[in-house]
């Protein structure tokens, strides 16, 4: 048996605290889209664990991936070093992206790749003389990961990096999207966005943003348009345009790519989470060719485990398995399947809004719940969902059957009309 006590006195679990603890369930084992708990129970797992495991678990294709490459190495420094995984990996990046983006820089996690994109692009305007420029500009809402760089470009007052606000750089925040995906466009939501770049332009390296979706800000899936009117704007003002895709990247969205909806293409892009299929840590920023080769300097990051071979074999094994599997086609139905399971809840007094967007479902509630309660609930119910916020979310693995799905959605329901009369 785990020792639980051990890891409840001693152990940190993500932004929790060690006075009061959040609850825990222990994990043996995961096969397809089950995780196992020591006491044999079994839950549907409709986080994709944080959105990584796009394939679910235990894939043998994976795993031969990392077995096959841990025999050869399983690492060596990328200082002066090279080898094939990388370059595989760095191909099809580059293959399944928009033809601009054409210099890739392999890094630990989502946060570092955006610190990268930043650095990167602080860089590239300081070698254009461009030493005015000191900021970044961002939608409030937005989240962008945890380290200091990417801490200070999440939102200021509502994010969950507040208390750290006096030792953070201060950017420029623009009033969130509001108008949602589906919606019908009126030049009038761009307005806030334009007059603060109007504005601000000659201070800023680069606007920075998660496309279509942001994430833990609220869930919310804005429009299309709001990407190709910043891009054009960028482009009037020569600041650079870094795009967010950690969560949104490999399909999660309908399109391989979030800004694909758009048609328009950042100067650097961030990706992270399904990358490796969720088996190792390993981000990617890639960039416009003449940011890459813009730079009067060695560019100055550079990660121990940069390019670690293993993390880079099994994504690019992640890679070819989504390109070979019908994924557009698996994310449709899921939109499909996701939207008509949840449309129940809209009916329910607790709830504000249900809404949908590929192989994501969002309940949204009026009041914010408790995350270890419902956590709890969902589990006798047989699921893993794990709520935050005012939100009720699943991200499932894309390999997730129709009845699974049902199982989802339904356990959803009963919770909510149980907790939330």
């Amino acid at each position: 048996m785990m020792d639980i006590q051990f890891d409840k006195e001693h152990l940190w679990h993500p932004y929790t605290n060690l006075s009061e603890p959040a609850l825990t369930f222990p994990v043996v084992s995961a096969q397809g889209v089950r995780l196992k708990l020591e006491d044999g129970r079994e839950l549907i797992d409709g986080m994709s664990s944080w959105w990584a495991c796009i394939h679910g678990y235990n894939v043998p294709e994976l795993n031969a991936a990392l077995k096959n490459q841990s025999e050869l190495m399983s690492h060596v420094m990328f200082g002066s070093l090279t080898h094939e995984p990388a370059i595989r990996l760095g191909k099809q990046l580059l293959e399944i992206n928009h033809e601009s983006l054409q210099q890739v820089f392999f890094a630990d996690s989502g946060s570092v790749a955006v610190e990268v994109a930043m650095k990167m692009a602080a860089q590239y305007c300081y070698a254009k003389g461009q030493h005015d420029k000191k900021r970044f500009m961002t939608f409030r809402s937005g989240y962008h990961g945890d380290t200091f760089g990417a801490m200070s470009v999440c939102d200021p007052v509502n994010g969950m990096h507040h208390i750290f606000s006096r030792l953070l750089n201060q950017h420029i925040f623009v009033d969130p999207p509001r108008c949602a995906f589906d919606d019908d466009w009126d030049d009038k939501h761009i307005e806030p966005f334009k007059q603060a770049i109007a504005e601000h332009h000659h201070q800023i390296f680069a606007v920075i943003f998660e496309p279509i979706v942001q994430g833990v800000g609220g869930m919310f899936f804005y429009h299309p348009e709001y990407l190709r009117q910043i891009r054009m704007l960028c482009d009037e003002y020569d600041v650079l345009l870094i795009f967010d895709e950690i969560a949104t990247g490999f399909g999660r969205t309908g399109t391989l790519f979030a800004y694909q909806h758009a048609n328009v293409a950042p100067d650097i892009l961030c990706l992270g989470k399904a990358l490796t299929g969720g088996y190792l840590t390993l981000s990617a920023v890639l960039c416009h060719t003449d940011i890459g080769r813009g730079m009067d300097n060695n560019f100055m990051h550079g990660p121990t485990f940069m390019a670690n071979p293993l993390a880079c074999a099994v994504a690019s094994a992640s890679i070819d398995l989504l390109m070979k599997r019908d994924w557009r086609n698996q994310i449709l139905l899921l939109e499909k399947q996701l939207k008509e399971g949840l449309l129940p809840c809209q009916s329910l007094p607790g709830v504000k809004r249900i809404r949908t967007l590929g192989a994501i479902g969002v309940v949204e509630m009026i009041k914010s719940v408790d995350t270890d309660d419902l956590v709890a609930a969902f589990v006798e119910e047989g699921v893993w969902i794990r709520p935050f916020a005012h939100l009720i979310y699943v991200m499932p693995p894309y390999i997730m059957q129709a009845e699974d799905v049902q199982h989802l959605c339904k356990s959803i329901y009963r919770v909510i009309k149980k907790r939330y009369p």
